[in-house]
């Protein structure tokens, strides 16, 4: 995987072609197409197949002393907006504030009487009775990373030292290893992002075999190789051939030093078929593929919405990194009129189209669907016409998974830039979205010095808003 580039690089970056622009329909790459024991053992960034199953079959000991309560959620569909989107121009406008303050854009109501947002993310507005708007996150533990967030844990930062976290997991590995996946033989957390290396965090000290499996790399990777046909794969003896085989195809030897129990599993999750076919969109119809849109955004959102329908628990997705980061115009993305403006009606049609394809196949009850990035954006505008990074205060959207809509928590003052009432930090988030997986967030990990570490520092608590 190759570094994405330096802060300084990706600002200097020529151009403002946006990520969000329309796409191939061939947006899950496929590159050299080996076979499973190559890309799949080996595919779940670094994680095997079997070694998926083996932590699978760990779960249910592990999960039974967890579950506190019923789970809300059964998945996560975590949406990041690398770079820092601005709250002042999206879901905390302060439209009395001078201009420099305000802003180009103006508020418009929305279906909950008292509630405004952006005048750009009519959608929104008009489903705003499925939302619940976070305006007072405080973001001051965080960085131009998605670690503090990620993990949701304030001891989570970027360390500049090449080393990013401090060997804290994030939430989506925790998931993977006190929940597992919803459906045996599917992985329990996937990414969608151009970079993982830039904008998804995995599993720190946590465990190799809690990375996130890189979904924008897995089309294809879960099909039946030319020549291995599904009845061979039952006879074991015939099994151990193959393994033979393609022994010397494979990248990483410790995948096959697992029991046979496990690589026969291994093996079953390519048979069945489930996997191949969850990273397969073109098997939606053409008018849901329509809806949806070819644009980065919408074919993420419609891959996560199949993902989590197949049995993930767990998915992150991210577009192009920094794509938040709207300093001004001398920079990649822009300010907010030239960059953020036309990104606003895309992230707008993708989400709530997402919640409502997941509200009709019954879907959002159980799923938990989150819309933030790394932190806020400075309340006045420079003279580049965008906005610094603001780590003060953040907002963010949640719904599904019994989070009741309609609702505003928090209030920042009337620059935008410091939180006045219903102060929140990322422990409040962990302990939200754990409990809400009914797992324990007083529960603990063992980290590599051997030292038991909370899932949740300090006296962070669910937010009892969210339900």
């Amino acid at each position: 995987m190759t570094r994405p580039m330096s802060h300084q690089q990706h600002h200097s970056s020529s151009g403002l072609l946006s990520q969000f622009g329309p796409r191939s329909n061939n947006l899950v790459m496929v590159g050299n197409r080996r076979w499973f024991l190559q890309t799949g053992l080996g595919g779940l960034a670094g994680v095997s197949a079997a070694s998926l199953m083996q932590q699978q079959a760990l779960q249910a000991a592990e999960t039974a002393n967890l579950i506190t309560r019923t789970p809300q959620a059964k998945s996560v569909i975590f949406i990041w907006l690398s770079g820092g989107p601005s709250q002042l121009d999206m879901w905390d406008l302060k439209p009395n504030a001078p201009k420099e303050i305000r802003g180009p854009f103006s508020p418009i109501k929305t279906s909950v009487p008292g509630i405004e947002i952006c005048e750009h993310l009519p959608k929104q507005a008009a489903m705003m009775d499925k939302f619940t708007l976070i305006r007072s996150m405080d973001a001051s533990a965080s960085n131009h990373t998605p670690v503090t967030f990620q993990a949701a844990n304030p001891k989570s930062q970027r360390t500049n030292k090449g080393i990013d976290g401090g060997g804290y997991p994030s939430m989506g590995s925790v998931t993977a290893k006190f929940r597992g996946a919803n459906v045996t033989g599917m992985p329990p957390y996937v990414a969608l992002a151009d970079s993982l290396n830039a904008d998804v965090y995995g599993a720190g000290e946590l465990g190799y075999e809690y990375e996130p499996l890189d979904g924008m790399k897995s089309k294809g990777k879960f099909d039946m190789p030319n020549g291995v046909q599904i009845p061979r794969l039952q006879d074991r003896h015939q099994l151990r051939a193959e393994l033979d085989r393609f022994r010397k195809q494979t990248e990483s030897s410790t995948s096959l030093a697992f029991h046979d129990r496990y690589v026969q599993e291994a093996y079953q999750m390519v048979a069945s078929g489930k996997v191949a076919d969850a990273f397969d969109i073109n098997k939606e119809p053409e008018d849901v593929r329509q809806r949806y849109g070819s644009d980065s955004f919408g074919t993420k959102s419609l891959l996560a919405r199949r993902l989590v329908e197949a049995g993930v628990t767990w998915v992150t997705m991210s577009d192009a990194w920094g794509h938040w980061d709207h300093h001004g115009d001398d920079v990649r993305w822009g300010g907010i009129e030239k960059g953020l403006k036309p990104m606003l009606p895309i992230l707008d049609h993708g989400v709530t189209n997402l919640l409502t394809d997941l509200e009709e196949r019954g879907l959002l009850d159980t799923t938990l669907v989150m819309v933030l990035g790394e932190f806020g954006r400075t309340p006045v505008i420079n003279k580049q016409a965008g906005r610094g990074h603001w780590t003060p205060t953040m907002s963010m959207l949640v719904a599904g998974a019994g989070v009741p809509g309609g609702q505003v928590i928090g209030q920042t003052d009337r620059r935008g830039g410091d939180i006045l009432e219903g102060r929140l930090g990322p422990g409040d988030l962990a302990a939200t979205v754990f409990t809400k997986l009914g797992i324990d967030p007083h529960s603990h990990w063992i980290n590599n010095s051997g030292r038991p570490t909370p899932l949740v520092e300090g006296d962070a608590q669910p937010i009892h808003e969210l339900g």
